[in-house]
């Protein structure tokens, strides 16, 4: 009866024990941090001149009326000052200010305030609207408290975090929260791997860092979801991606990105049922630029990348953030999936900024010509001029034919396929003519599989590929 008495008391023991050290992990408050954090935090806000010179009248009043003077105004062009709040951080004794891109972007005139009271003026030493990242350099010979980047890949979710910055220009504010979620894409920049946290973030925050209980910054705040405040859902950009960006823009006072020169989708289940891949993975290579560091390491369209320089892709998402961290000249081991089997390219890796891949296009529409309808697929197509590759500025040799309307019942009708959209290639064949799609589909149809893999040019001229499940 002792014994049970004593392993009883035990287990009552370690259960306490265990809820105690569990309980420490919620801070009791975070007055000493944030009072600690608060001096390397600034309020940041911008002028710009802005011009109207819109007339909302459809007349000129006659010289000398009496309602010439009283609407002057608006007959001829007025300049105002717009101004915009932000927030940032000191990361170097020497006032070294990161932000984002938006908040001083187009900016003439750019104000830090630092501990509430103290103003200074700041340069812009480099920015990248891709990041929505921006470094300034305060113009004075001060020293500063910075804080320092800690590791954003070991926040997990649920950690606790706090956010300081400048909501509504009220100044220096504290929130708290946890992290919600990992690897958001929202669709507001061109590499985006967001920190997701319920910390209150509003508008005039962005800019301004997120922190870790350690102290470190391990975000910078940049998005909220809902247009009158926070409602518990705010982004920032991870510190480990931002630091590569203002380590550049530090040093170099731009970017510079490694480039693969592809176009790259993902791989739908249709895709790697027709691939023969065991499961949907990777990024598909739509298309490969002309004299880019994949055409000459022989990556072709039609390629599945699952592995770029040791790091396995498992989504097409993942590759550009990837491949844009390593270093320009670097010569990099890619997998490929190629007929059924894996192989490896050696890539020397290009820069980003300088490729044409960085410009944009001119898009325009092609010239309606005879059309004639593929049956099995209820489509109507015509055959690619050369009228169309110049219009749209197309490969030289390229075969295919232009969509000139879906039918409402057509396979093809709930895919991202579109009027307009040029089919070049019907299970990685070829389309010369009209009658060579209509061969491919009913050798299709005949078979058990019947999933059509298409190459595509969409309305952006961008190749793609396709797979699409026919009836």
């Amino acid at each position: 009866m002792n014994r049970l008495k004593l392993i009883f008391s035990v287990l009552i023991f370690a259960f306490s024990f265990s809820f105690q050290s569990n309980s420490q992990s919620v801070p009791a408050s975070f007055a000493d941090l944030a009072e600690r954090l608060m001096p390397s935090v600034v309020n940041i806000s911008t002028t710009q001149t802005v011009t109207t010179t819109s007339n909302p009248f459809p007349f000129q009043f006659p010289p000398g009326s009496p309602f010439e003077d009283m609407f002057k105004e608006f007959g001829t062009p007025q300049e105002r000052k717009s101004s915009a709040l932000g927030s940032g951080f000191i990361i170097d004794e020497k006032g070294i200010v990161v932000t984002n891109n938006h908040v001083i972007q187009d900016a003439e005139d750019i104000i830090v305030r630092v501990n509430g009271d103290q103003e200074y003026k700041a340069k812009v030493v480099g920015a990248d609207p891709l990041s929505d990242i921006a470094v300034l350099q305060l113009e004075t010979k001060d020293k500063f408290t910075p804080v320092a980047f800690g590791d954003s890949d070991k926040a997990r979710i649920g950690d606790w975090v706090i956010a300081i910055g400048n909501p509504f220009g009220l100044g220096g504010t504290v929130t708290s929260g946890i992290i919600s979620a990992r690897n958001r894409s929202i669709g507001l920049s061109r590499y985006e791997d967001y920190i997701q946290t319920d910390a209150s973030i509003n508008s005039g925050n962005s800019g301004g860092p997120l922190f870790d209980m350690s102290g470190d910054v391990i975000g910078i705040n940049t998005a909220i979801l809902g247009r009158n405040g926070s409602i518990g859902i705010g982004f920032s950009i991870p510190a480990n991606s931002a630091k590569i960006v203002i380590d550049q823009l530090i040093e170099f006072g731009e970017t510079k990105r490694g480039w693969l020169g592809v176009r790259i989708q993902d791989v739908s289940q249709e895709i790697a049922d027709v691939e023969k891949l065991d499961e949907p993975r990777g990024a598909l290579v739509a298309s490969v630029a002309e004299n880019s560091p994949s055409d000459k390491a022989g990556i072709k369209a039609g390629d599945i990348i699952l592995e770029f320089n040791g790091v396995k892709i498992n989504q097409m998402k993942e590759l550009p953030a990837i491949v844009a961290k390593t270093k320009v000249g670097k010569k990099v081991k890619v997998k490929v999936w190629r007929n059924q089997k894996e192989i490896t390219k050696s890539v020397l890796l290009g820069r980003l900024e300088t490729s044409e891949d960085f410009k944009v296009s001119e898009k325009k529409e092609p010239p309606k010509k005879q059309t004639s309808e593929i049956e099995s697929l209820k489509i109507t197509v015509r055959l690619l001029n050369n009228e169309d590759i110049k219009n749209r500025k197309l490969p030289n040799q390229i075969t295919g034919l232009v969509i000139t309307k879906i039918e409402i019942d057509s396979p093809l009708r709930n895919t991202t396929l579109a009027v307009n959209d040029i089919i070049t290639e019907a299970q990685k064949k070829r389309i010369n003519s009209i009658n060579d799609l209509r061969k491919v589909v009913q050798k299709v149809l005949s078979s058990n599989q019947k999933t059509i893999l298409l190459a595509i040019y969409n309305n952006q001229n961008q190749r793609r590929y396709l797979g699409v499940k026919l009836k």
